[in-house]
């Protein structure tokens, strides 16, 4: 029994660690785009970019794990299957539950992986890569400007950049606030370029065919628009904003800081929904490795498949219906439309009730 428990370890293992380093190396490939992008047109250094891509990997790993976890036992099983091989195991008078069994040892051992990568590993690199990423704005204001998104870390100005390619930009838009009631002054151009002061918190800028409002000195409260052929600016990074030390997201936080969190709110009788949600979806994902197993183990028996590729998609589609209903559990519990405490759990109750009814059937042939 030992031997044959052995031998179908040994053939998940082979296929798990195949199917983590292919999805690793997939999902870390955009980052390392990312990043490249970073040293190349932004000039930050290697050593940081090195710390970003390692922070970024535990983030990548639990997404990675589950479909990891599947595609190996549907692989693995599935090919065994094929082969007669699980037949010809339980023809010498071992049972389908004891086949079973490793598999669900196994599940616990990972289960607990996962709340150690959910609770302390993940946090803590999340927390590390915004602390990192204030560093890179202070030391290299050039590397907060980021296309497609609205830009509040200079000091008076909100930025939106359409497109940026090196240090060179295409429309841009500037808008500086001017109080309640009154419109924002705005600067548009066309396109231009930045130059960066390296260790002065400062950034100028070259903005080319534009608009540029004006206050009217006869009538502080109008502005009037002037056209500019060539406009230089220099825009100040926000000091409150590279300083001030960084505050912890949810994300960022452990099992043990977020129940302290809960516990403050429900003192001070605030609304707790966001914070409890977090807390119950690292424990509900956590253990969404023992539900893999108990799932994917009977299913790559009674599938019966060698196919590679099939086996793959089959494993991305049931994890990819795992985390879209963890999302929409998720959003309700944040609107109080579901308890945290049940609400993050659905997922689960139903994969791994869909994988206990398997085993079931699968146990009573």
């Amino acid at each position: 029994m030992r031997i044959i428990h052995s031998y179908l370890l040994k053939e998940f293992f082979s296929a798990f660690i195949l199917a983590l380093s292919v999805l690793t190396f997939v999902m870390v490939l955009g980052n390392i785009i990312y990043l490249i992008g970073l040293v190349v047109s932004k000039g930050v250094s290697v050593l940081i970019i090195l710390q970003l891509f390692l922070y970024s990997l535990p983030y990548s790993i639990q997404f990675i794990l589950p479909i990891a976890i599947m595609a190996g036992l549907l692989l693995s099983l599935g090919r065994l299957s094929s082969d007669n091989e699980i037949i010809s195991i339980r023809s010498s008078g071992m049972s389908t539950l004891k086949v079973i069994l490793p598999f669900l040892v196994l599940g616990l051992i990972f289960t607990l992986f996962s709340i150690l990568l959910h609770d302390r590993i993940t946090p803590q690199s999340h927390f590390k890569t915004r602390q990192l990423m204030q560093e890179i704005g202070s030391k290299n204001p050039a590397a907060a400007l980021e296309p497609g998104i609205f830009i509040n870390t200079f000091e008076k100005y909100i930025i939106f950049v359409y497109e940026i390619n090196g240090n060179k930009f295409r429309n841009i838009r500037i808008y500086e606030p001017q109080g309640e009631d009154k419109p924002p002054r705005t600067i548009i151009a066309k396109r231009g370029e930045f130059i960066t002061v390296p260790d002065q918190n400062i950034l100028k800028l070259k903005l080319i065919d534009g608009t540029s409002d004006e206050i009217n000195p006869a009538d502080p409260n109008n502005l009037y628009k002037i056209n500019f052929h060539t406009y230089f600016m220099t825009l100040d990074f926000a000091k409150n904003k590279t300083n001030a030390p960084i505050n912890k997201k949810p994300k960022d936080m452990t099992m043990r800081e977020l129940w302290s969190e809960i516990h403050k709110l429900r003192k001070l009788k605030i609304y707790d929904g966001p914070i409890a949600t977090e807390l119950h979806k690292k424990i509900a994902i956590s253990f969404s490795s023992i539900v893999f197993f108990l799932l994917g183990v009977p299913l790559g028996i009674i599938t019966r498949r060698r196919e590679k590729a099939a086996n793959i998609a089959l494993a991305f589609l049931i994890v990819g219906l795992y985390f879209i209903l963890t999302l929409f559990v998720e959003a309700l519990s944040k609107e109080g439309n579901l308890a945290p405490s049940s609400g993050m759990w659905i997922p689960n109750i139903i994969f791994g009730s869909i994988g206990i009814y398997l085993s079931r059937k699968l146990c009573a042939f």
